[in-house]
């Protein structure tokens, strides 16, 4: 079902709940690995993808349109992101390096993660980045989103986007070709 159908029948009483579990069914996948990438944890993901779909619903119907559905939705789920990471530093009032080490040492005890020895090493070095320029890269390099779509996401110019994708490939390569 295209993004326009399912809203034209959320916006319908009769038809509402059916839409958004099409809605669900369409992108809960990809918003889930978007959020699964940043926060590492699964219960972690599994937890903010729920609130993100709760937000959808309540918010839905105020959806302008002035974006494409999916943008929209991986905005609510950047910002999710964001917050969760912002609140797990404040809360255990940990510096970045210690939150980055505590997601590195989820990758080596997850079974969910798997791949060989540069796969690992990759994610650990992508928990090296500063968030935002982690997410660049994710939706770059993973979900092969366009500049024009990460800017449309992000809120941030093409330019800046392209910059900060290049420094994180940068030191993605410092770190993954080191020892």
């Amino acid at each position: 079902m295209e993004d326009k159908e399912i809203l034209e029948k959320f916006m319908k009483e009769e038809s509402r709940n059916m839409a958004f579990n099409q809605l669900v069914r369409k992108y809960q996948q990809k918003v889930y690995w978007h959020i699964r990438k940043m926060v590492i944890d699964h219960e972690d993901a599994d937890d903010l993808t729920q609130e993100v779909f709760i937000k959808v619903w309540k918010h839905l119907e105020n959806f302008r349109q002035d974006s494409q559905l999916y943008t929209w939705l991986y905005r609510i789920a950047t910002n999710e992101c964001l917050n969760f990471l912002k609140s797990k530093k404040r809360k255990f009032f940990l510096p970045i390096n210690d939150v980055s080490a505590e997601l590195s040492a989820k990758i080596d005890q997850s079974d969910l993660i798997d791949g060989d020895e540069i796969q690992l090493k990759l994610q650990k070095a992508l928990l090296r980045l500063p968030d935002k320029q982690r997410l660049v890269f994710n939706m770059k390099y993973y979900d092969e989103l366009k500049y024009e779509e990460i800017s449309e996401i992000l809120g941030t110019s093409v330019g800046a986007l392209k910059a900060s994708y290049h420094l994180a490939v940068k030191k993605i390569e410092e770190y993954v070709t080191k020892d």
